[in-house]
């Protein structure tokens, strides 16, 4: 078998499902819970139930750039992994830069060169490097996690500013972190890259300078969608 028809095998569905099954039960045992705990403590069914589904109804925006993620994926590591990853812990970001250093580490030059040349030996390691390497995240949120917010909780309350600027400052170095690298690996992809941020700005201005709230939860899909579109284009001027 090569390497695409093991991330895509019936097993590997069969072994995802079962997993992504056992969350949804945990899920729903937890909701319960919730739910009869808040009636515990007062507050009323039709609040319970107005909490739940505009909850509900406000995950659907941030779920397109999932499933929009999830195609992307799926070309390179199959449909159930990438289902799987970005089910439980993960973005669209790390999984594809996880892959491909796991890809380049195998002396391939990308994921994608590795799913072109199908070697399934590599199967095993490219899951344990995507699986493992998060960790470190959750692990750092365990030992630093409550330390980390309340030295935020401290700056905001001394000064709103400076403590708004420096979540968004952590947020910018995490996209900066992933952006050269991308950027260094071909004129294509730094077109790309250029591509969504010109995209980003542009609707980002658009949506402040006509008072648009309700569009500012769909820049990032939109972003994703022209920017995949963006590199068949780049593609063809650049090669």
């Amino acid at each position: 078998m090569s390497f695409i028809e093991i991330m895509n095998s019936p097993l590997l569905y069969t072994l995802v499902g079962a997993a992504i099954l056992y969350i949804l039960v945990f899920c729903v045992i937890t909701l319960r819970k919730s739910y009869r705990h808040a009636l515990e403590i007062g507050i009323t069914k039709e609040k319970i139930r107005a909490a739940i589904v505009s909850s509900a109804i406000y995950t659907i925006v941030p779920s397109i750039s999932v499933v929009i993620g999830l195609f992307s994926l799926a070309t390179v590591i199959g449909v159930p992994w990438s289902w799987f990853r970005l089910s439980v812990v993960g973005s669209v970001t790390y999984e594809l830069v996880a892959a491909d250093m796991a890809a380049t580490g195998a002396g391939y030059e990308s994921i994608a060169a590795l799913n072109a040349a199908g070697d399934p030996s590599v199967v095993g390691t490219l899951m344990f490097v995507m699986s493992i390497c998060i960790l470190g995240g959750i692990t750092g949120v365990l030992l630093f996690g409550k330390k980390i917010q309340e030295n935020m909780v401290k700056a905001r309350s001394k000064n709103g500013m400076v403590g708004a600027l420096l979540t968004s400052v952590m947020s910018m170095a995490i996209i900066e972190a992933f952006l050269p690298i991308q950027i260094i690996k071909g004129p294509v992809f730094a077109a790309v890259a250029i591509t969504a941020c010109a995209l980003t700005f542009i609707q980002t201005w658009i949506a402040n300078k006509f008072k648009i709230d309700w569009y500012k939860n769909f820049i990032m899909a939109v972003t994703l969608v022209l920017g995949m579109a963006s590199s068949l284009l780049w593609i063809q001027i650049l090669g």
